[in-house]
């Protein structure tokens, strides 16, 4: 079967949820046994998103090959079963340095390089490069409409379509229905002014999501579907929800999957949507609740924290638990102490870059592990777990990492020593898969029920083996390690109902059909703490 191509742009305004729609039609397709992958394009000028501030970009999601790219290809990876790659999510700086490199190289030589064609050939073959061994690609086309740093994307999806053939290839539109209060009435003008917009680029749309809050009534998807010129029946409802996981069950109610495979000439299979209904169920019917607080350097934009906080729910989902979360910035912890910290059932400490927030993360341990509250540390968080045991605990008060202070006395982490001269700043820190020892007597252990995992990495200090010794007689155990370079991979505190800190992000492998072990079990603890009636 030739592989078909489904393009998602968006229109009106940014956030409408892109990603997630792509996602939810990869959900639909898979549920019907095909094969998919993804390709998010973004139109910065960034070679990638490590280096961004998350206050700009949100999460930096990390691949098992060690790319840093855009937020939505977790989306991608929790609603299927893909496993992407740096090929995954491509750029506009990555498509110029790559043009660019070829031009130096002399492969253009005697032409002018130009937008049209060098650009938007690049850019088509980074589409087919993903396109090996699946059934249809699934490409969101980042930004909105009418932005001028997407348009060579746009052009190359145009002209895609021309090359590949109509018939396999499928422009979805992303749109903005409101709801206008005061006046009581959907508005339709938003979508036909973006669509207005798309069509004169050279893009007609074959299927409109319109994102509001409620059905969208006939009288209305007529009024689009005249207007905009797309089929009546492909003016679907993209209708908010309070569980994410709910909409391929929206898509499926307003008939998406049958249009896309009658659209693209592919095999009407059988779907499969129980996963979904059991996800969704499980969620809306939970029996308790437990409240975890996530001690973050950028708690004030929680898509920071977007991978974090779904693998907490998968916890919960487990569980039937539903999980409240209590975000607490770290700048107050350390203006205000433990009172902000008063109740939790359970405590995250994420990771981060920088040393803004750091005694705050640092206080917040303090609290957890002397108030016996359930505690995972995540890279920094589990550093700062490390700091501050050396501190409180093994008695060397000066204790610190050397990325916050170079000249600390007991340097408990350390830069690694290979990334000792390293000046440049993107892609340079330690990235991607690596396997895991674990010891078979640890809390660790009785997560994962297996001797060796493989975790994903971000970050470029480790614990400093010189003070294992000192950690050990103190009652911090080194519960995994990299056994190629003996580096510690997970921490533990004995004399704790559930103290874990990880050097990797688990967060990134948690599916809603998969919890991640280390978020289940923290969710289980979490719970045993509240119906124990325990004060922290």
């Amino acid at each position: 079967m030739r592989t078909k191509y489904i393009f998602v742009t968006g229109g009106v305004l940014s956030s409408l949820g892109k990603g997630i729609a792509s996602a939810s039609i990869g959900a639909l397709l898979e549920a019907r046994g095909f094969r998919v992958t993804f390709l998010k394009f973004d139109p910065y000028i960034n070679v990638d998103p490590g280096t961004m501030n998350p206050f700009q970009h949100g999460e930096v999601y990390v691949t098992e090959d060690g790319a840093e790219t855009d937020l939505d290809l977790g989306h991608y990876e929790r609603f299927t079963q893909v496993k992407l790659t740096r090929d995954n999510n491509v750029t506009t700086g990555r498509i110029y340095y790559s043009v660019i490199t070829k031009e130096r190289r002399g492969e253009f030589l005697g032409g002018t390089v130009q937008v049209i064609p060098h650009i938007t050939n690049e850019i088509k073959d980074s589409i087919r490069k993903v396109a090996r061994d699946v059934d249809v690609v699934i490409v969101e086309v980042g930004g909105t409409v009418g932005d001028i740093e997407g348009l060579p994307f746009l052009e190359a999806i145009r002209q895609f379509g021309l090359e590949e053939g109509r018939e396999n290839v499928l422009y979805v539109h992303l749109t903005l229905v409101p709801y206008i209060e005061t006046a009581g009435e959907l508005k339709t003008k938003p979508t036909q002014h973006s669509v207005k917009e798309l069509r004169a680029i050279g893009i007609q749309p074959d299927v409109l999501l319109c994102r509001t809050n409620r059905f969208l009534p006939r009288e209305i998807k007529a009024k689009i579907s005249l207007f905009c010129n797309v089929e009546e029946r492909a003016v679907i409802t993209a209708k908010d929800v309070d569980i994410v996981y709910e909409i391929p069950l929206v898509f499926h109610k307003e008939a998406l999957g049958d249009i896309i495979v009658e659209k693209l000439g592919l095999p009407n299979r059988d779907v499969n949507l129980e996963i979904w209904q059991e996800v969704v169920s499980r969620m809306r019917d939970a029996q308790g609740e437990v409240e975890i607080g996530i001690v973050g350097k950028y708690a004030n934009l929680r898509d920071s924290y977007k991978s974090l906080v779904e693998a907490l729910h998968h916890g919960g989902l487990y569980h039937a638990l539903r999980v409240k979360i209590r975000w607490v910035d770290a700048e107050e912890v350390e203006r205000d102490g433990g009172s902000l910290l008063k109740g939790l059932d359970g405590m995250i400490v994420p990771g981060g870059f920088g040393s803004r927030g750091i005694e705050g993360k640092i206080r917040a341990v303090t609290y957890a592990r002397e108030e016996g509250i359930p505690f995972l540390g995540i890279c920094l968080g589990m550093q700062c777990a490390v700091v501050e045991f050396a501190r409180n605990v093994c008695g060397l008060r000066e204790a610190n990492s050397t990325e916050f202070d170079p000249d600390t006395p007991h340097p408990v982490i350390h830069l690694s020593p290979e990334q000792e001269g390293v000046v440049d700043k993107g892609g340079t820190v330690r990235l991607g898969a690596y396997p895991c020892l674990i010891r078979k007597d640890t809390l660790s252990y009785q997560a994962y029920g297996v001797e060796e995992i493989v975790e994903r990495h971000r970050h470029r200090y480790e614990f400093n083996n010189d003070y294992r010794e000192v950690f050990k007689e103190r009652g911090m155990v080194v519960a995994g390690v990299y056994p190629k370079r003996d580096l510690v991979e997970i921490v533990e505190v004995r004399d704790h109902p559930w103290f874990v800190g990880v050097q990797f992000h688990p967060e990134f492998k948690s599916k809603p059909f998969k919890p991640h072990p280390l978020f289940r079990e923290l969710v289980e603890k979490a719970w045993e703490r509240r119906t124990c009636g325990k004060e922290g």
